[in-house]
């Protein structure tokens, strides 16, 4: 079996990946190891186990291509013949250390025979002439997906060098996913079974594959290259890029717009209030708190949500204040199954996002979201680790200063009815981010006999005094304060840099408005549904040349853009997004070029985009391509 089966780049992907895995840290993995990983992680994107078989042409292509290989149709006959009735993952490993990626080298070189000019490009119509004529001939079909890929065509001009970058980058993300897909369901299974660690497969005792008697060995010593063969190069990808299409947006700096949000004449309304926040989860998964709203009767209402400024300094805005927040109203109704997606806050004046209209009467779900464009996992470590705790020359233990403070902050985020003391169901969401368990009556009684506490609920000192117990009991180890900080968003330097406490103002003008958390959840399933909902109406969509079941939504909403991918087809899809056209851009998943899995029958979101500078101008270019 051949050791390095991939890329360097191809195999950098693979090495970082495993390195981060918790239980591959103990020891380094062989090339050999990191090859049998690579073919099953390639292997479980197609199929459901290791164990199940291709049982077709198509299976064994579209299972190559995940595994970084474009074969031509010659190729796969070779392996596929008509004798041929499956073949199992062993069969696979052993296709795959005979077919090498083709690297980007030699991409180039054999573009560059067909480049008379020695400029980067090849006319279309030299092009085309080629392609019908020579190697592994090409239909008009195939041929069309080529020149129509937005990024690398213009003004009758193939520009190979552009899609050679487009070709590596894509087989490398499209591996980067598979290798992600199996390290997620690893770390699923070891929720799921408690602290067992599932042995690696990479160690099991037999990791060399076997082949079955079904692949023809008289091709053994035979290499099925087709190195310097353009038009299979091509070939491929037609097959790996199907179509594409593209969206560009210019935006103005933020600064010289107008605000779209203006405030009504607020007299005589009625408002309820109540605080919440986003949390940053290690995965990079936002949570928050969910809300229900009752409307007692038909009224015109002006609902706001912005983050809350915890900054003890008058006039000094806290640093998580140019996080987006948006709060999605849904309707529940007895004969629907799912509530109504009635209305969100698009509309913004400065970093406040509102919504002004009139609701009937009946219960509603508020939904926070923030795209996840600045709220992001802290890059910089913090090296030097601030004090939480002392003691005195008696012994005494106490909470330092600084300490007090950042508990100051979080009573003031957990505090969601902001009366200034913290009820039994407040406490419990605070309970349930920290430590994933609730506190019962005959607990919080005996907290009301420890601690201060006023009209059943727990002060502010009160709560200072509780964490001065929990360090008491570990007899001064901060490890466990330093869980709860970590978990409410804080770092070693006791700054708030993954959560974005928020409040949410709701005004009626004909009745009060009531509004409760309910839950804290994850941001997705109902939000994801409800995103999609609100692009979908409103959205500039474009559909796949030649592939009308996949379509791509982008929607301008001012301050940010959102982009929706749906696939009505009974096949899930892969799509490669390139964004490295854009300018002073940032999305939320921290990536310029990724690919998405679209499953058959579904919309998802595919990004959010928002200026990295809102001063300046920014522009939103993207291509979107179908992946075979």
């Amino acid at each position: 079996m051949a050791s390095n089966p991939g890329s360097d780049a191809a195999m950098s992907t693979q090495k970082s990946m495993l390195s981060g895995s918790p239980q591959t840290k103990k020891f380094s993995l062989t090339e050999q190891e990191v090859f049998y990983m690579n073919c099953r992680a390639a292997y479980l994107t197609i199929f459901k186990s290791s164990l199940e078989n291709i049982i077709s042409k198509d299976q064994l292509y579209l299972a190559l291509q995940h595994a970084g290989r474009n074969p031509s149709q010659k190729t796969i006959n070779k392996y596929w013949t008509p004798q041929t009735d499956k073949l199992n993952f062993d069969d696979f490993c052993i296709i795959l250390s005979k077919e090498k990626p083709t690297s980007k080298a030699e991409l180039l070189k054999s573009f560059k025979q067909l480049d008379a000019n020695d400029d980067g490009s090849i006319l279309h119509s030299d092009l085309h002439k080629y392609l019908t004529r020579r190697g592994e001939k090409m239909t008009q079909e195939e041929i069309n997906a080529v020149i129509n890929l937005t990024d690398v065509n213009a003004n009758g001009k193939f520009d190979y060098i552009k899609f050679c970058k487009l070709y590596m980058t894509t087989s490398e993300q499209c591996l980067k996913i598979t290798l992600e897909r199996l390290e997620a369901d690893r770390k699923l299974r070891r929720q799921q079974f408690g602290s067992h660690i599932e042995r690696s497969p990479e160690r099991d005792s037999s990791p060399v594959p076997k082949p079955s008697p079904r692949i023809i060995r008289k091709n053994d010593q035979e290499t099925f290259s087709s190195k310097g063969d353009t038009s299979h190069s091509l070939l491929s990808a037609s097959r790996k890029f199907k179509t594409s299409v593209s969206f560009t947006i210019a935006m103005s700096a933020n600064s010289s717009r107008e605000s779209t949000l203006t405030e009504p004449s607020l007299k005589d309304w009625q408002c309820a209030q109540s605080k919440g926040c986003f949390f940053l989860e290690e995965d990079g998964e936002v949570v928050s708190h969910q809300y229900k709203m009752h409307i007692a009767q038909r009224s015109v209402l002006y609902l706001t949500i912005k983050p809350l400024n915890l900054s003890q300094i008058e006039g000094k805005r806290s640093p998580w204040s140019s996080v987006d927040t948006t709060l999605y109203i849904l309707k529940e109704n007895e004969d629907q199954a799912e509530p109504q997606l009635m209305c969100f806050t698009e509309l913004r004046n400065r970093e406040v996002f509102g919504w002004t209209g009139e609701l009937g009467p009946g219960i509603y779900w508020l939904i926070p979201s923030t795209t996840g464009c600045r709220l992001k996992k802290e890059i910089k470590p913090v090296t030097e680790e601030a004090q939480l705790v002392y003691r005195d020359e008696t012994g005494e233990l106490f909470l330092t200063s600084e300490f007090r403070s950042t508990l100051s902050e979080i009573f003031e985020v957990i505090d969601l009815d902001g009366n200034g003391l913290i009820s039994l169901e407040e406490y419990n969401f605070f309970e349930l981010r920290t430590s994933g368990e609730k506190c019962d009556e005959d607990a919080w009684a005996v907290c009301r006999e420890n601690f201060d506490t006023k009209k059943n609920e727990l002060t502010r000192q009160g709560f200072m005094d509780l964490h001065l117990m929990e360090a008491n009991d570990r007899e001064g180890d901060p490890l466990d304060l330093w869980v709860t900080l970590h978990l409410m968003g804080y770092n070693k330097a006791l700054q708030l840099t993954e959560a974005c406490p928020f409040v949410i103002n709701i005004y009626a003008e004909r009745c009060k408005p009531r509004i409760k958390a309910i839950h804290m959840e994850a941001c997705s399933g109902q939000l994801e549904k409800a995103i999609c909902k609100s692009v979908l109406d409103k959205s500039d969509a474009k559909v796949m040349d030649g592939f009308e079941n996949i379509i791509v939504h982008t929607c301008n909403y001012d301050s940010w853009i959102t982009s929706i991918i749906e696939n009505k087809s009974d096949y899930k899809v892969i799509i490669h997004i390139n964004n490295e056209l854009s300018t002073n851009c940032v999305n939320n998943r921290g990536l310029t070029v990724f690919a998405v899995e679209v499953a058959p029958r579904s919309t998802m979101v595919c990004q959010h985009v928002m200026p990295l500078n809102e001063r300046q101008e920014w522009i939103y270019s993207c291509v979107y391509s179908l992946i075979s």
